[in-house]
């Protein structure tokens, strides 16, 4: 068994995004391979093993302009309450330092109690919101964007250059970039649900409009992770039916270094930012 002072933190590779993925679906997360691949050949996928089986896994997903996603934080049931996400997100912690990288994270509200006393200051707090409807798609697809017109608004929004990002994203089988009015959103394949975000809207009024648009010419379940001081946004979801599923707090390590001129009304997913 895994000796939780001396466990030995390897770094993972493409290769092991199977494994990977067996954890993200043993907690019931929505990441697909695909998701995973992303932070195996972009970032630095930390993980530790018993034998030769993958127990548990921390990633640092860089952006440009010195700041890191740590997301995937992942213990098997059988080797939970051994401090082995602790050493792990420790590890991300060291990468980062050595980098020069201020490291976010979006932790769940025990994840928070944790990150807290390792130095994560809270930022803004999310909400994750299901939407189940198997009804046919009523109408048809809203107008399509280029990826670099989604990635321009999520720059100027968040401070971070995700271009590689979101490109991968959009070139994914499914995926689609759509717009109306002032408001733009990505909307991708899950592992059990397709995901909204990151939008971008002018108001309220005309995200609510662009995610009632999607949900017309969608038929399956939807997730969206809103940023809860969108406060009609999110009024405006469950009154349409959205149940809120958990909240997410964003967390900072670090001096802040990215400065965002515009709140995104949904984010990409607390596992990217």
């Amino acid at each position: 068994m895994v000796d939780t002072d001396g466990a030995r933190i390897i770094q993972l590779g493409a290769e092991d995004a199977a494994a990977g993925l067996l954890l993200s679906t043993e907690a019931h997360w929505n990441q697909t391979g695909a998701d995973w691949l992303v932070f195996l050949r972009e970032g630095t996928v930390l993980g530790i093993r018993d034998g030769r089986v993958l127990v548990a896994t921390a990633a640092l997903l860089p952006y440009p302009g010195n700041n890191a996603w740590i997301s995937m934080v992942l213990v098997t049931a059988s080797h939970r309450r051994r401090g082995l996400a602790t050493q792990l997100v420790d590890a991300c912690l060291e990468v980062a330092r050595k980098r020069g990288l201020t490291s976010w994270l979006d932790a769940t509200p025990a994840g928070a109690a944790v990150y807290g006393p390792l130095g994560f200051t809270p930022t803004l707090q999310l909400r994750r919101l299901k939407l189940v409807t198997s009804t046919p798609a009523a109408t048809p697809a809203p107008s399509s964007a280029p990826v670099e017109a989604l990635c321009a608004r999520d720059r100027r929004a968040t401070g971070l250059d995700r271009t590689v990002l979101l490109t991968a994203f959009a070139e994914r089988p499914g995926s689609r970039i759509v717009s109306e009015g002032g408001a733009i959103a990505l909307v991708r394949d899950g592992r059990t649900a397709r995901h909204v975000g990151p939008l971008f809207a002018d108001d309220s009024a005309g995200a609510l409009t662009m995610i009632n648009t999607i949900v017309r010419s969608e038929n399956g379940p939807l997730l969206i992770d809103a940023v809860a001081s969108q406060g009609a946004f999110l009024e405006g979801l469950t009154a349409s039916g959205w149940t809120i599923e958990r909240p997410f707090q964003r967390m900072r390590f670090g001096p802040a270094s990215a400065t965002g001129g515009e709140l995104p009304f949904a984010v990409a997913g607390p596992e990217f930012g």
